[in-house]
């Protein structure tokens, strides 16, 4: 049986923010896993005894600080932090699992030729606004379990043939290195915070509005820029760390 640790009522401090330090302290001790589902919030009040508003703020303060995730229609669980991109190449997202010991895996959602003026592309890409590309959108998962929508944009003429394969079983980026040659030398991310559209919370599993990371990525080998590919990630399945160093 657990022994939940009393509240102090008489000691100035509310019991919500009692209640968030209590849970926060025994998630760090391990009580409930990663990707565990916590008992509901009447449950957790009748242990804490206080109400279900409390419990209430309490869970949302976790939620915001990226120590819970609720899953619509489903519960509150432990977020799971073992999908944390740290220093980063220029590399695939397959790849970037295989690093973090994951198993990537992808879907088609959509492959098809679209222009340069229907693709909303940045001006670096430097294509006329009638040349062809390949359109690739993919849903991207660690195993079984939807981690983000890619979708990859591709100059026609550059790659030849690349919109005629087959890409529900082949990696771009593989696909790349040995039939075109292409080494990717670096590339330039931009990060924003959003909520999932309407149209990609069922795909991404789940609620529209819920939290995500919205990346813009352009990719550059020895000849330019070849690839841009814009990407929403789970906010709660995806996460990056950064290493900053003082540079003076």
């Amino acid at each position: 049986m657990v022994i939940v640790p009393p509240l102090d009522p008489t000691s100035g401090v509310p019991l919500y923010l009692q209640v968030e330090r209590s849970l926060r302290l025994r998630i760090d001790a391990g009580e409930w896993r990663p990707g565990e589902k916590l008992p509901t919030e009447g449950e957790l009040g009748k242990a804490y005894g206080v109400s279900r508003v409390t419990v209430r703020q309490a869970l949302a303060r976790l939620v915001d600080r990226g120590a819970l995730v609720r899953e619509q229609g489903r519960g509150t669980f432990v977020r799971d932090t073992s999908l944390t991109a740290g220093a980063r190449g220029v590399t695939s997202f397959s790849a970037e699992l295989q690093v973090l010991g994951h198993t990537s895996g992808a879907r088609v959602l959509e492959q098809v030729v679209v222009t340069a003026a229907e693709a909303d592309l940045p001006p670096e890409m430097g294509l006329a606004p009638r040349d062809p590309l390949l359109r690739l959108r993919r849903l991207r998962t660690d195993g079984s379990r939807p981690v983000g929508v890619q979708t990859a944009l591709l100059p026609i003429t550059r790659f030849p043939g690349l919109a005629d394969l087959d890409f529900a079983d082949r990696s771009l980026y593989e696909t790349l290195r040995s039939v075109f040659g292409v080494v990717p030398r670096e590339a330039v991310e931009t990060f924003t915070v959003g909520g999932v559209l309407d149209e990609d919370a069922p795909t991404l599993g789940v609620a529209p509005g819920a939290h995500a990371f919205y990346v813009e990525r352009l990719t550059f080998d020895a000849a330019g820029p070849f690839e841009y590919v814009r990407s929403v990630m789970r906010g709660d399945r995806y996460r990056v760390r950064l290493a900053l160093r003082d540079t003076h």
